[in-house]
Parts: C-alpha cells; sequence; structure tokens
C-alpha cells in the first residue's frame, strides 16, 4: 500500500503537475488523520467496554454486601426494640415492685445486657479507582457518602456501650444478681434474630445466686432505675437515625438493581 501511495507521487512529480501533487498530499494526510481518530475511537471503545464490565463487577458485589448491611441492620433494630420494651417493664417493676415478678425481671435485665452494634462493610472505591467508573451520578454520590452517614448510629451505639460495660454491669454485680443473669442469657434467653435456623444452643449449668436477691431490692435501686432510663433513650436515638440509614440502604439497592445488566 505503501509502495502504491508512493508511485503516485513520483508519477505527478515527474509530470510536472504540483496542484494535483498538493492535493494529493493534503488527501494522505487527511487519511492518515483519518486512521489515526477511527484508531483512538476503537481504543476509547475497548477501554470503555472493560470499564463497564468492571462497573457491571462491582455493581453486583455492591447489590450483595448492601443486602448483608440490610439484614443486619434490620436485626440491629429488632434487637434495640426488644431492649426498649424490657425497658418500658423494668420501669413500671420499679413503680410497682409488690406486683413484679422476680424471674420476669431477671429476663427483662439480662435482654439490657445485649449490645447490638452496627458493623457494616465500609467502602473505600475511591482510593481502588472503581469509583470512577459508577455511571449512575446519584448512586456514585450515595457511595462516597455511606460511610459518614452510618457515623450517627455508631456513635450512639458507642455510648450504650459504654453505659453497659462501665455502670450497668458495675451495678448488677453490686446487686448480688450477676449469676442469675448469667444463667439465663445462656440458658433461656432465645435470640432468634442473631441465630441461624439450623444453628442449636447448648445449655450450660451456670445455677442461680445461693443468696437470692429479691425484688424489692432490685427495684429499690435507683442507679438502675437511671440506666434502665437511658437505655430507652439510646436504643430509641439508634434506631431512629437507623432508620434514616434503612432508607438509604434501599435507595442504593434499588439504584444498582437499575444498572445490572
Amino acid at each position: 500500500m505503501i509502495s502504491f501511495f508512493r508511485r503516485i507521487r513520483q508519477s505527478l512529480l515527474g509530470q510536472n503537475r504540483y496542484q494535483r501533487y498538493l492535493m494529493y498530499g493534503i488527501g494522505e494526510i487527511l487519511l492518515v488523520v483519518i486512521g489515526i481518530l477511527i484508531a483512538l475511537q476503537i481504543d476509547n471503545w475497548n477501554e470503555s467496554r472493560k470499564d463497564r464490565e468492571i462497573e457491571q463487577a462491582v455493581l453486583l458485589q455492591l447489590q450483595e454486601d448492601f443486602r448483608s448491611n440490610l439484614t443486619q441492620l434490620n436485626r440491629k433494630i429488632q434487637i434495640r426494640k426488644a431492649i426498649i420494651e424490657s425497658s418500658l417493664y423494668i420501669l413500671n417493676a420499679t413503680d410497682h415492685p409488690e406486683v413484679a415478678n422476680r424471674d420476669s425481671l431477671i429476663a427483662r435485665f439480662s435482654i439490657l445486657l445485649l449490645d447490638p452494634t452496627f458493623d457494616p462493610i465500609e467502602y473505600d472505591l475511591s482510593s481502588t479507582g472503581n469509583l470512577r467508573l459508577i455511571s449512575n451520578n446519584r448512586l456514585k454520590r450515595l457511595l462516597s457518602n455511606w460511610t459518614s452517614d452510618i457515623v450517627a448510629v455508631q456513635e450512639i451505639e458507642q455510648n450504650w456501650s459504654r453505659i453497659i460495660n462501665e455502670q450497668l454491669i458495675t451495678e448488677l454485680n453490686r446487686l448480688g444478681v450477676t449469676r442469675d443473669l448469667a444463667n439465663y442469657f445462656a440458658n433461656d434467653l432465645k435470640m432468634d434474630w442473631q441465630l441461624e435456623e439450623a444453628s442449636e444452643t447448648k445449655r450450660i449449668p451456670i445455677g442461680t445466686a445461693r443468696q437470692e436477691v429479691s425484688t424489692a431490692q432490685i427495684a429499690e435501686s435507683k442507679v438502675l432505675e437511671s440506666l434502665v432510663s437511658l437505655a430507652i433513650t439510646y436504643n430509641n436515638g439508634a434506631n431512629l437515625e437507623s432508620e434514616t440509614v434503612r432508607k438509604r440502604i434501599e435507595e442504593i439497592l434499588s439504584l444498582i438493581e437499575a444498572e445490572i445488566h
């Protein structure tokens, strides 16, 4: 092909047809430019195709991860609702110890010892360069803000966790009901929201305290009354924040599903 064009140029020069030679030269340059542009377009198309393939793989992984996040979040919300319900029962028993049932009171305190913390899968798509591959701008923005979206929930959870470990357990130990709580927690507490259907729990013979603490003694603790009240405040606050996060996850999943081909 190159020799063919060379012969044409030599023929035009030999015939002193400089104007046609100039036109031919311009045409040859245009052909080269067009060829380069076509090659670049093909290369760009191939790169775009590869990016879309990677994007689909990323979207499928994100879909799986956010479904797991949603399942975990729903379980944490359910646990917090159980803590709030138990706290209300305990406060009522505090107000009316004469009609309160001790075993039920121990059961409710066992639920307060649960420490629900939302620990979702976190992402750093920016550092890997995968964030630029997300073509949906709304989805890209939500993924960029994901870490900051869960901060409010985690801060409330951490505060409640500290209260459990630093104050609630200390007061329960002082009253002398820790063995009763541990026995109920290990053998009787039903945690259907945490266990797989096929899982089985093994009973642990902890037993109850040798010197039983009465319902009245438990009800008279002003420290417990205050801590139980805080259990409602913190867990209700965490659930309110969790509802916002749940809506965010549902929107992310909806956008992902619309982008998956």
